[in-house]
């Protein structure tokens, strides 16, 4: 056969592909997007991803050969390497790094050395440290990481080496698979009974056995044996399940080969039977919204859809989502929360039934293996996988094989952006990517679109359609503001709570309705401070003062994760008055139940939302009125529909606006307006109440009256005169590394090479608001590049520039990292 060589790309920080020769064993079954087992470096075995094959050999270079094929399928299809390949370019990372973010944990394999003893009779002498290694391999077998743990101080790297040189032991690397297929066990009639007649000679046998003759008739009435509608096989657990038989049983008839139990594959996704409805009919203005959006994707593949909260974006998702259906094609449905996936899951499913599929991070790996199988196949059998996904922004990263609509629900949330590790994407901009290298379209939606969304609309490169009717003809929500100044100024507060808060949520409880209050904040108190000298606790590892956490009685780095008892004396002065300052979700909880003894609270926060179930039982509660007040961070703006909130508290608006961040006026604007769409949907107009102590502020002004369009010209501006964007681009630099005068030194002479760029305007190098978190010194350089500039160019200076920083011997160890468009 013609000699073959595959392109493979590794789960590392490594650019390009790696090339390998194929054995003559393995050509027929390699293709492109298949998992391989290579060795990389000495000893190292990775899973590797084919990315292309070639007959063509590379010059002067040792070619390793591919190991092995793991799978009979690909598990990424060669049109998902397209938007690998940009996501790389874009985001100024490698397609190692894409590899890492875009396949789920399972279906990336780990490469573990097992240490064993040769056997060998080899009369040598052997030092202290070797004869410890050799009498621990007479105990047992080692994997390197046990050996190392289990020696501790007695372990050493240059008696296994000496070992290995002297043939007593050796060192093998073995790939384990993270995934595990699950299986269950079934239970059928033993194939030799082919007749009711057979089965009725055969149970004359059981006469004496009365228990195994029951359970015999039992697993008859339950599958129906014999009849037109009998069921082949059934589970052990429900053939057992609600009865007094012991699974030994099953074990004896299958001896006597009346029954056959057999451990079968089974799905880790539960599928509901679902009772389907029909799509519910649109109102004119949603009629309307619609006919507009094809009308815009005649000519453009991404449209902006600008609707105000409760006008019924979803049901217009939903009758597009159908249409595509209807062609073949799959539909990806991209929401920024997980908690946002409870609500709408339902309702897709109602709908669409089992083509519908969810995928997120709170799936464990195994299940997300699954879905992303499940997206796989429907290109081969498109009636067993799936044909819609709603997901989180990893979802981008499915290996869709006919996507014809991409939904981008809540497109303004800064959720869809990835901080760290690398690829630092936006799920909403890889979206937009996606349907055009797919010829998909692609719909983005929210009712306070992000300021790029809106100008790429204005400006004619994607459609725009305003919807500016609330669904039933409800009203928007009045909108209070609240001077805090003034209520503390005439002691009118009520714990927390301005005068106006307090009364309409105690007429809201008297009537039976729901209230949602607003923090952006978590924990019980920012931080604590010692009354006598002023003292307050700061996290070892990170430049940030540790927040209090009442339930746990603990001081937290919400950064690094570092806690401590919470002490009963100043660490500093000895001095036992301690107390908190300000006030998080967790206080507020506290101070609403002394003030509402009988009101049913729950909170809605990273805290209370760690288990996997957690975000659905606070909805659902909510829902089915278990819950008169709910309390929560940034979670609680994320476009749920409640029908029976008529009050929404936004607790200290100062802590947004007030943010030293170019966007804090947008983001400002839109968690205020988006949290006060919670307010008043279905039964009365709801009521806002925004506690502030800038009650004359420009922006608060602008929110109360909804003005988005000229909270935009305002900013737009701004934005143009500072260079910001929509009108500029922006990259930040991040210089990490443990010593400070290495990050000092190491950012300036990166800021010097940049300023050498003279179209470049670079600001910094500068300490950032938060300088060090766990342990890592940090300085940030932005830049900003007018649009236009080649962008390309660009970035491949930048990247020149970090490369050639980092030759340097005295800052090798220097983290670099390189963010396009932060958000």
């Amino acid at each position: 056969m013609p000699e073959l060589f595959a392109q493979v790309i590794l789960p590392l920080s490594l650019h390009g592909a790696y090339t390998y020769k194929v054995p003559a064993l393995l050509q027929n079954d390699i293709a492109p997007g298949k998992r391989v087992i290579v060795q990389f470096g000495k000893k190292k075995m990775y899973a590797a991803l084919v990315l292309s094959l070639s007959s063509e050999m590379p010059e002067e270079i040792e070619i390793k050969e591919v190991q092995q094929i793991l799978d009979e399928h690909p598990v990424v299809l060669p049109e998902n390497f397209r938007l690998w390949h940009w996501i790389a370019s874009y985001y100024c990372c490698t397609l190692g790094d894409v590899f890492r973010a875009a396949l789920p944990t399972g279906l990336k394999l780990e490469s573990k050395s097992k240490v064993f003893l040769t056997g060998a009779d080899t009369q040598v002498e052997i030092s202290d440290n070797e004869e410890i290694i050799l009498r621990q391999l007479e105990q047992d077998v080692c994997l390197l990481d046990d050996f190392q743990r289990k020696l501790g101080s007695n372990f050493s790297y240059a008696a296994l080496k000496s070992l290995m040189g002297k043939q007593l032991i050796y060192v093998e690397e073995k790939v384990n698979a993270k995934y595990k297929p699950k299986t269950e066990s079934f239970v059928k009639l033993h194939p030799e009974i082919d007749s009711e007649k057979t089965l009725n000679e055969k149970a004359e046998s059981l006469k004496r056995a009365k228990k195994q003759l029951q359970l015999l008739y039992h697993f008859c009435s339950a599958t129906n044996a014999f009849e037109p509608d009998q069921v082949i096989e059934i589970t052990k657990r429900e053939l057992l399940h609600g009865t007094s038989f012991s699974p030994s049983l099953v074990k004896e008839l299958d001896k006597k080969k009346l029954l056959k139990e057999f451990r079968k594959q089974v799905s880790r996704i539960e599928e509901e039977k679902i009772d389907q409805v029909s799509i519910n009919l649109l109102n004119k203005y949603q009629e309307k919204a619609l006919a507009e959006i094809k009308s815009e994707f005649e000519n453009k593949q991404v449209t902006l859809i600008h609707g105000i909260t409760a006008s019924g974006k979803t049901e217009i998702y939903i009758h597009l989502i159908d249409e595509i259906l209807k062609t073949g094609k799959q539909a990806l449905y991209l929401v920024p929360e997980i908690a946002l996936t409870t609500q709408i899951i339902q309702r897709l499913k109602n709908v669409f039934g089992n083509k519908v599929g969810i995928y997120h991070s709170r799936l464990n790996s195994q299940e997300r293996v699954e879905i992303w199988e499940k997206t796989l196949q429907f290109q081969q059998e498109p009636g067993k996988g799936y044909q819609v996904v709603l997901g989180a922004r990893s979802a981008v990263f499915l290996p869709f094989s006919k996507i014809g609509l991409v939904i981008v629900d809540e497109e303004h949330e800064n959720s869809f952006k990835q901080f760290d590790p690398t690829p630092r994407y936006n799920a909403r901009d890889m979206a937009v990517i996606l349907g055009l290298q797919n010829n998909a379209k692609v719909l983005l939606g929210s009712a306070t679109p992000s300021y790029e969304s809106y100008y790429n609309a204005l400006a004619g490169k994607y459609g725009l359609v305003n919807l500016f009717k609330r669904h039933s003809e409800m009203q928007l929500p009045e909108i209070i503001v609240s001077d805090l100044k003034r209520a503390y100024k005439r002691k009118e507060m009520r714990s927390l709570l301005t005068p106006d808060l307090y009364e309409l949520m105690e007429t809201a409880l008297e009537k039976k309705e729901q209230i949602i209050l607003f923090q952006n904040r978590r924990g019980y108190s920012p931080f604590v401070e010692c009354f006598t000298c002023g003292h307050i606790p700061k996290c070892s590892n990170c430049d940030v003062s540790l927040t209090y956490h009442k339930y746990k009685r603990r001081l937290s780095c919400h950064y690094c994760g570092f806690s401590y008892q919470l002490p009963d004396k100043c660490d500093e002065c000895g001095s036992p008055e301690i107390k908190t300052r300000g006030f998080g979700t967790e206080k507020i909880e506290d101070e609403i139940k002394q003030l509402f003894r009988n009101a049913r609270i729950a909170r809605m926060d990273l805290d209370t939302t760690q288990s996997k179930d957690a975000f659905s039982k606070i909805v659902k509660n909510l829902e089915e009125r278990k819950t008169d007040i709910l309390i929560g961070t940034q979670m609680v703006t994320k476009g749920l529909d409640f029908d029976h909130v008529s009050v929404v508290g936004i607790l200290n608006a100062d802590n947004l606006i007030n943010f030293p961040d170019f966007r804090a006026h947008e983001r400002a604007y839109q968690l205020i307006s988006q949290v006060s769409g919670r307010a008043g949907r279905k039964y009365k107009r709801g009521k806002v109440v925004i506690q502030t102590s800038q009650p004359d502020h420009p922006l608060i002004e602008l929110i109360q009256k909804q003005d988005y369009q000229q909270a935009l010209n305002i900013q737009f501006e701004e934005r143009k005169f500072f260079k910001y964007p929509p009108f500029f681009r922006l990259i930040k630099i991040v210089v990490k590394h443990k010593n400070i005068d290495t990050v000092n030194r190491a950012s300036n002479q990166l800021a010097k090479l940049l300023k050498e760029y003279k179209h470049l305007i670079v600001m910094g190098p500068e300490f950032p608001l938060i300088s060090r978190i766990q342990l890592w010194h940090q300085k940030e350089i932005w830049i900003k590049i007018d649009k236009k500039l080649n962008l390309d160019l660009v970035k491949s200076g930048i990247v020149e520039s970090a490369k050639n920083v980092k030759k340097q011997p005295s800052n090798s160890n220097c983290v670099i990292n390189i963010d396009v468009d932060p958000y």
